[in-house]
């Protein structure tokens, strides 16, 4: 899937350690309960007034530039009514009051935030939380009949609506209200939409594999069709001896050709049709990687439908996706490729309501763990389809809810405490994606 209207500044490929040592102090600072303003901070040519230690940002979504400047480069966006800590003060252009720097690289106009004098927030705090099912809030699919979104409570199933609903359009749910026998969810885009025209998406448990360093090799496969004949021998005539589930994971012991078939062994007298299974294998690195400071990268493998994640030359995770349905070169594919991550959102909405070609419209709000890679190309969870293992998206790379989350923490740039997006800087570049 492709998103719209996201940041579009690339990234500059660079070292993090002093991003990481500037974070290592602020933590120490939180742990210590942040009382007082961070030692290290300088008010420069705009001092701040006594006491204040924190910014509260006043909206959502609060863009967070580069530098201390309008028309500066976009580092990322803050969460509403979080403190976040500020470590200088400044004039320049484009704010009528200062500028404040909250984090490496990261600058906001003081006329966005109200000064504090409560502690920032722990370097911990996530603004948008992980969770046990890889999902950060109760996602609804609209129903056949659609339905409508308003703004104000209060005009619900009453006045005009504000926006109106397709079925199969998805909504993040972040509060529920009964209003006269009916109830009404708020979606996390804040419409009310009556709860009766949606249906909840279900949880989907399925999870990638974590790869020991103590068996480094790739011997394993996901079934991939629902309900796998398993087979006494390598042919199709062979008698069944057993059956196998979708997702399950199975040992790859042994490849075997036979009359055009190629089958797998994954027991002793036990095989299944290779076309049933999606097995990973090791790449070696693109050159963009630093092997020898084992810089993490991501290599995706269009006709496995594989994801492998490394640490210079060593994999230490592998899961199933669903990448671009369309031809190679198409609107819809998965461009080939190596690529740097350029911005990380926590949640994006993602729709092709502008295109007045396409033959189906869709909508879904809030789609979590996005990792562009490649303009509106990215790695993101899915929570409204189970086809991983085959191609299947508009041209993203479509994971599991869980492997998203967990692919989102471990990539970089890292999103900082109370930040909803970020982009790389100069301390902090993007995790190297290959696509092939």
């Amino acid at each position: 899937m492709r998103a719209r209207g996201g940041p579009s500044h690339p990234p500059r490929r660079a070292r993090s350690a002093l991003a990481s040592l500037a974070f290592a102090a602020l933590a120490t600072a939180s742990q210590a309960g942040a009382s007082h303003a961070p030692p290290w901070v300088s008010s420069g040519d705009a001092p701040l007034p006594e006491g204040v230690v924190s910014a509260r940002i006043l909206k959502g979504d609060q863009p967070i530039l580069s530098s201390p400047w309008e028309g500066a480069p976009r580092r990322g966006s803050a969460a509403r009514d979080v403190h976040l800590p500020i470590f200088a003060a400044r004039r320049g252009p484009g704010c009528n009051a200062r500028w404040l720097e909250v984090g490496p690289a990261a600058w906001v106009c003081e006329e966005a935030v109200e000064l504090s004098s409560t502690p920032f927030i722990d370097t911990s705090y996530r603004a948008v939380r992980e969770t046990e099912g890889g999902l950060p809030f109760r996602y609804y699919f609209v129903g056949p009949d659609g339905s409508f979104g308003y703004k104000k409570l209060s005009t619900a199933d009453i006045g005009a609506p504000d926006m109106q609903l397709e079925p199969g359009f998805a909504v993040a749910v972040v509060e529920e209200r009964l209003v006269e026998g009916a109830r009404y969810g708020r979606t996390h885009n804040e419409l009310w939409v009556p709860m009766r025209d949606l249906g909840p998406a279900r949880p989907f448990a399925f999870r990638g594999q974590t790869i020991e360093p103590s068996s480094p090799s790739l011997s394993f496969a996901w079934i991939v069709s629902d309900k796998v004949k398993v087979l006494g021998a390598p042919s199709s005539s062979a008698p069944s001896t057993d059956s196998k589930a979708r997702f399950e994971v199975v040992p790859v012991l042994e490849d075997k050709l036979v009359s055009g078939t190629l089958f797998a062994r994954i027991a002793e007298g036990a095989w299944v049709r290779a076309s049933e299974l999606r097995r990973p294998s090791l790449a070696s690195p693109p050159p963009e990687v630093d092997v020898e400071a084992g810089e993490k990268w991501i290599d995706v493998e269009l006709g496995s439908q594989t994801l492998v994640a490394y640490e210079g030359k060593r994999a230490v995770f592998a899961t199933i996706v669903s990448t671009g349905k369309g031809r190679e070169g198409s609107a819809t594919a998965t461009p080939r490729g190596t690529f740097r991550i350029w911005a990380k959102l926590a949640t994006s909405n993602m729709d092709n309501l502008e295109d007045e070609e396409a033959a189906h419209y869709y909508r879904m709000e809030d789609v979590p763990w996005v990792q562009y890679f490649s303009k509106g190309v990215g790695l993101h969870g899915a929570f409204w389809h189970r086809s991983f293992g085959h191609v299947r998206s508009h041209g993203c790379v479509n994971l599991a809810p869980l492997d998203a989350q967990r692919l989102f923490a471990w990539t970089t740039p890292r999103v900082p405490a109370g930040w909803t997006a970020a982009l790389p800087s100069p301390y902090d570049a993007g995790t190297v994606v290959r696509i092939r």
